[in-house]
């Protein structure tokens, strides 16, 4: 057997099942695409979800990936095993309607025996109890053995979740030797040790269930496999665990000499090298896919496992910044499967640098703070930190409560995290009822007056509803940031636009504003401080970021209704002042592309014969479409030429 590497066994997968005509698709991100049900991709097949279900056509019937995964659920033991890790990467084949078990199983065998190069007599499948096909294929057709053929129930070889599609699962395991064994008696496939690695599911998704526990056959068949890279290169490379494996043992590494330290030669130290080593990994995928550190969401995970990584590299002597030194060593070990961590890098590093300053602040004051509270519990004999003083720490120190917590627990404390939770409610009641806040000029702070005050936006609408530009601020709806991601709201600025901010009574364009990685949902232009244009909407698809070069596409539609609408205001005004007089002056006015309103000064309300005089008037010169040309001057121009004038050629002078 061989011994490659992770990027070489990525890369001969994929091959591999290329060879057998399936369509080699690019990892998709791990922000979920219309899926409300999973904050990040936690398996191959997660992003593919609306092919398995017919909500949409795939780009052919046999597709092949490696898929970029994050699972946080066991991130309490993350570092203190060799096992546990929060980023992954899943290889997987797919069958929509296609092949079934017979082509899934043979390729499987195929590729571990014949293109790796695994001994056969080591790997032992197992099938579902009652799956007498896959068992007749694995005995009769690949030729293994019915002892070394394992038959388990439900809770092992059966995948389903809740109604909808399920069916038996085929696993093929591999025997790693005694040495990885628990040396107990009838120690074999199935048992908890570490001898026997699972590195092969194939999933046969055969039934309907329909919610009730009864399973009728599906007339599309589909098969779903998943095989972890990282397991199957500790296999290859009959190495201990995940954190012994090339790449990852390399980054490892690294973190152990900015530590001024060795691997396995510190039980404690080596708890703080894995975790900072998969944490590091996990933070630089989330970030080159857009996800940017936040209090909420995804972002909330992002910001977890930076500081974590963050606080154990000082529990081992690391001294300054390092998050971002690890970073490029991430992106150097991995940017041959993922080329966009080399073109995003500078946003990574960017990030990371950012936020671990912001956590260094923060850290030191919060953890004096947390060693006294500490000392006043061991005086006392309490075991458990109040809720307050956990919530002081967070609202005034910056200081997470999972932080906290993690501490804490190290030192056998634990923390009232109801207490904590209504000191926050009550904390989000006091700030509801308080007066908003305001800067010392009166006016709301926003988290626009984050944006670089140097910035400006050029207007090119009058001219083309199309613009070619670069962006130059991204915000949250709370924050100053470097990327928005599918789902998420925001505004963008940019250098120039073709869409017209809100101004004067006529509501902003709408629209798109897309690039090669990205589309966003123009809801509203609005006018920011210095000059800056707004464009504020949401994430449709994929991520952008500042400095992408962006296509700016005003909705030629809304355009042209609100234009409509707002000659139609001068219409108004004009056929008003003629029924009434002339002291009708205009005193606002709305204008979108589905209505107009218009407010004007007058002694009384108008009485229906004025109305209908105002309407004839108006609907005559509709009908006569008159030619409008519109002219850019000044505020003092256009009050000189009366925006209810017409031309001697009959024209609706339309002032901006």
């Amino acid at each position: 057997m061989n011994n490659y590497g992770v990027n070489e066994l990525r890369r001969m997968y994929l091959e591999f099942f290329e060879s057998k005509g399936h369509l080699a698709m690019k990892s998709f991100s791990l922000v979920p695409h219309n899926d409300n049900s999973l904050l990040l991709i936690n398996s191959g097949m997660a992003p593919l979800k609306p092919y398995f279900t017919g909500q949409e056509i795939p780009p052919r019937k046999r597709v092949t990936t490696c898929q970029k995964c994050i699972r946080t659920g066991d991130i309490e033991n993350v570092g203190k095993t060799a096992r546990h890790g929060t980023f992954f990467e899943m290889l997987g084949n797919f069958s929509f309607g296609d092949y079934f078990k017979n082509e899934a199983i043979h390729w499987s065998w195929e590729f571990l025996t014949e293109v790796v190069g695994l001994d056969p007599d080591r790997l032992y499948p197992s099938v579902y109890l009652d799956d007498d096909e896959a068992f007749e294929i694995w005995n009769k057709e690949i030729g293994i053995a019915p002892e070394r053929i394992f038959r388990f129930g439900k809770e092992d070889n059966f995948w389903e979740h809740g109604a909808g599609p399920c069916g038996p699962c085929s696993e093929i395991y591999y025997d790693r030797g005694e040495k990885y064994g628990c040396k107990k008696p009838g120690c074999t496939v199935g048992c908890d040790c570490d001898r026997y690695m699972e590195v092969w599911n194939n999933v046969f998704t055969q039934f309907e269930n329909d919610g009730q526990g009864n399973y009728e056959e599906l007339k599309q068949k589909n098969i779903d496999t998943g095989m972890g890279l990282e397991r199957l290169a500790v296999v290859v490379q009959d190495v201990d665990s995940i954190f012994d494996v090339d790449t990852i043992k390399a980054l490892l590494n690294r973190v152990a000499t900015l530590a001024n330290t060795e691997y396995k030669k510190d039980g404690d130290v080596d708890v703080s090298l894995r975790l900072i080593t998969d944490h590091v990994r996990s933070c630089t995928f989330m970030i080159s896919d857009g996800i940017m550190p936040s209090n909420e969401g995804r972002g909330y995970v992002l910001r977890r496992l930076l500081r974590r990584a963050a606080r154990h590299g000082r529990l081992i002597g690391i001294e300054g910044k390092f998050l971002a030194d690890l970073s490029t060593t991430v992106i150097e070990l991995s940017k041959d499967g993922y080329p966009e961590l080399e073109e995003k890098k500078a946003m990574i590093l960017k990030v990371l640098t950012q936020e671990e300053d912001k956590f260094n602040k923060t850290i030191d004051q919060g953890l004096a703070i947390l060693n006294d509270l500490e000392e006043d519990m061991v005086k006392k004999g309490i075991k458990v930190l109040s809720g307050e003083d956990a919530f002081k720490l967070y609202d005034t120190y910056g200081f997470p409560l999972d932080l906290t917590l993690e501490i804490l627990e190290e030192k056998q404390f634990g923390v009232d995290e109801a207490g904590f939770k209504a000191a926050m409610q009550k904390q989000r009641e006091t700030a509801r009822n308080a007066r908003k806040t305001t800067n010392y000029m009166g006016a709301d702070v926003t988290v626009y007056q984050s944006i670089d005050p140097s910035l400006t936006t050029e207007f090119t609408g009058y001219d083309s509803l199309v613009c070619d530009t670069v962006i130059t601020a991204l915000t949250s709806e709370s924050d100053l940031v470097e990327a928005l991601t599918d789902g998420e709201a925001g505004t963008i600025v940019t250098e120039k636009t073709s869409f017209y901010g809100t101004m004067g009574g006529q509501q902003g364009d709408t629209g798109v504003i897309v690039c090669e990685t990205g589309e966003f949902k123009v809801e509203d232009t609005i006018h920011l401080q210095g000059g800056k244009v707004g464009h504020v909407g949401r994430v449709v698809k994929g991520m952008l970021q500042t400095g992408d070069k962006v296509t700016c596409k005003v909705c030629e539609k809304n355009r042209q209704n609100t234009g409509m609408n707002h000659s139609a205001t001068h219409l108004l005004q004009k056929a008003l002042r003629t029924v009434l007089g002339n002291h009708v002056e205009q005193a606002g006015s709305f204008v979108d592309g589905d209505r107009l309103r218009f407010d004007f000064t007058h002694f009384s309300a108008l009485t229906p014969e004025e109305i209908l005089k105002v309407e004839t008037l108006v609907n005559e010169k509709i009908k006569e479409s008159l030619p409008v040309q519109t002219e850019i001057m000044t505020l003092e121009e256009a009050k000189s030429l009366a925006p209810w004038h017409y031309s001697a050629k009959n024209m609706v002078t339309v002032s901006a």
